[in-house]
């Protein structure tokens, strides 16, 4: 039976993950994941895709004060996992237009020298909604600000059949994954309509179409000269909607999960 063996949450959007032993499954994915995110003087959402240096940005859990975010030779910046009360702001993520609440001015200062653009920190506030912007969603599925959906899930198996065909093998953190599970083969979640880990209960509900970020080394925000994993990807694993590696989740029954727990799937 597949079990869980790593979980992960990303704080600020495209930058550094914490890893977790447990964590609380909601509507919009883990708790505390993809709430916030960077966004320039027009509301535009900022990414990896852009902006690389995003990814030397390291968070570390700080427990109920909330997280700190490190860089390259920066102070560190504390952030609380919900930010308490501000402005209201329209953002636009993708195709999505989407009511946010803006953070602190210091917040965004912080990112903009490290940047060297203009931005600002948002939060996606309890009261605020953004829609699950796909097809296969259920009319009231809410998403924090991950691209898709609310959770991403790749078994070790999947990469594993992935690094036999690369030049070089490469880490999970490419692909930035919620969920990392055990699978009998490689791709078995391509098959799984869902998924019961403790008392929760997972849809998958499509395949997750891969971009130009999984080129960025995280750990030197350098892409990669030849275009891996991508290049090999399209060799196997070109679908309608793209190169797909991943399965997108949604929360059908909320909980707590944990390494180690058992995963059924059906």
């Amino acid at each position: 039976m597949p079990r869980v063996v790593e979980i992960n949450i990303y704080p600020i959007k495209s930058c550094g993950r914490i890893e977790r032993a447990s964590a609380v499954v909601e509507p919009r994915g883990l708790e505390g994941d993809r709430r916030y995110m960077l966004v320039d003087e027009n509301g535009e959402f900022l990414t990896q895709r852009r902006h690389p240096r995003l990814a030397l940005l390291r968070s570390f859990d700080e427990g109920e004060r909330g997280f700190r975010i490190e860089g390259p030779e920066r102070e560190p910046l504390h952030l609380p996992w919900r930010w308490p009360e501000g402005p209201a702001v329209d953002v636009k993520i993708w195709r999505s237009q989407v009511e946010a609440t803006g953070v602190s001015p210091e917040a965004g200062e912080w990112f903009s020298d490290y940047l060297g653009l203009a931005c600002r920190v948002v939060f996606l506030a309890e009261h605020q909604h953004r829609a699950v912007p796909n097809e296969a969603a259920q009319f009231d599925d809410e998403v924090g600000f991950a691209d898709a959906a609310p959770l991403l899930v790749i078994s070790e198996a999947s990469l594993a059949a992935l690094n036999a065909r690369l030049p070089e093998p490469m880490s999970m953190r490419r692909f930035r994954p919620n969920l990392v599970v055990t699978a009998d083969a490689p791709f078995a979640e391509d098959e799984w309509k869902r998924m019961r880990i403790a008392a929760v209960e997972l849809e998958i509900a499509w395949a997750s179409a891969r971009c130009v970020l999984t080129t960025i080394d995280p750990d030197t925000a350098i892409p990669d000269p030849r275009g891996e994993p991508l290049r090999t990807l399209r060799e196997f694993r070109r679908g309608a909607r793209g190169v797909l590696f991943g399965q997108n989740v949604i929360p059908r029954k909320l909980g707590t999960i944990r390494v180690g727990d058992s995963v059924e799937v059906a």
